[in-house]
């Protein structure tokens, strides 16, 4: 999820997973506030057990944007239509952002649903969580990668020896970058990582201050699109085990177990819809504008979401890839320890 609305104009796998990650309040700040309507919507559903005035349950989900399982649900009114059977309505609370903040203000009791990958999760996990994984969406296989400009010589990933590649720290492209080296038996000290947060890396990358950028389709689609990239290693090349995740304040899943069960349902059964039809759940709001997506990287959005996975219960399959990268992460130095991920992980069929 390779992430629910896109935090720039493509859409995204997290994007296609519908439950983009919330910048709220000052701990988000840097990736984008909520407006006061959705900041007075929040305090509705706050310290009364979730429950509004008239004990509507309220669960606060981040804005979907203009992409997405969730933007077309807002659009509709089938996302209000699937809650309000189990009693709940959404307050959209805010704009896309990575996963840590977002952890962050579930543990602070400022949101209730986020979407973030396995490997921002286990970093996030290696702290002191207040929330829990309901669903996977298995490995992005060909929108997520490290990405080289066109004109690079770099065309293999022992190529990137000596080299500088961007990667957000303890997310999704440290992981590629590390699992990628791995791989390719290239020791991970031969390669410099550079650490920047993905909306700052575009202007890096483009200017040729890094050699290469370890990535998913959120930044992918718009450099791919734009003719400015090309994947030296994707998903499938790398043997990727990084999931999308979607996750859910722990408080919030105890008392109100239904609406969790119901979004989930919303979610499992649209995003199967959206795989079939890509294109319909894109340019939701608006054709036009910096949240658009258009002409070659909306076909790379579309080829990708295609053969994107869809959001389904975690399963003990599942579990074992997740701790396979919580062991990796642990061995790389990335965590301290290795993260008990399965203690933090919910069996959305069971949970009542």
């Amino acid at each position: 999820m390779r992430p629910l609305a896109p935090v720039t104009p493509p859409a995204t796998r997290t994007t296609r997973l519908a439950l983009a990650v919330l910048a709220a309040f000052s701990v988000l700040t840097a990736c984008g506030g909520g407006s006061p309507a959705a900041d007075a919507a929040v305090g509705e559903g706050d310290g009364n057990g979730g429950k509004g005035a008239k004990g509507t349950i309220t669960i606060r989900i981040p804005d979907p944007g203009n992409a997405g399982v969730l933007a077309r649900g807002k659009k509709d009114g089938s996302l209000d239509k699937a809650l309000a059977a189990v009693g709940a309505k959404v307050a959209w609370t805010g704009s896309a952002g990575p996963f840590a903040p977002a952890a962050q203000a579930m543990n602070a009791d400022q949101l209730d649903i986020a979407t973030g990958s396995i490997t921002s999760g286990i970093t996030s996990l290696s702290q002191s969580p207040g929330f829990a994984f309901f669903t996977a969406t298995a490995p992005d296989p060909v929108g997520e990668g490290i990405l080289v400009r066109p004109d690079s010589d770099i065309d293999s990933v022992e190529d990137l020896v000596g080299r500088k590649v961007a990667v957000n720290k303890g997310g999704t492209g440290e992981y590629l970058l590390l699992k990628a080296l791995a791989k390719a038996g290239v020791p991970a000290d031969k390669v410099e990582r550079v650490y920047l947060r993905p909306d700052q890396t575009a202007a890096v990358f483009n200017a040729g201050q890094v050699d290469a950028w370890a990535v998913w389709s959120t930044y992918a689609v718009a450099e791919i699109g734009a003719d400015k990239a090309r994947f030296v290693a994707d998903g499938t090349a790398i043997g990727s085990d990084n999931y999308s995740l979607n996750a859910v304040r722990s408080g919030f899943a105890k008392e109100h177990p239904e609406v969790v069960k119901a979004l989930y349902a919303y979610l499992h059964e649209n995003s199967a819809k959206e795989k079939k039809d890509p294109a319909a759940y894109l340019n939701v709001f608006t054709d036009a504008g910096p949240t658009a997506v258009n002409g070659k990287a909306k076909d790379v959005q579309i080829s990708f979401t295609g053969k994107g996975g869809t959001v389904d219960p975690i399963r003990p399959e599942d579990i074992k890839r997740f701790e396979t990268v919580a062991r990796f992460y642990a061995d790389q130095k990335v965590t301290p320890n290795k993260v008990d991920i399965a203690a933090h992980l919910i069996d959305i069929e069971k949970l009542s």
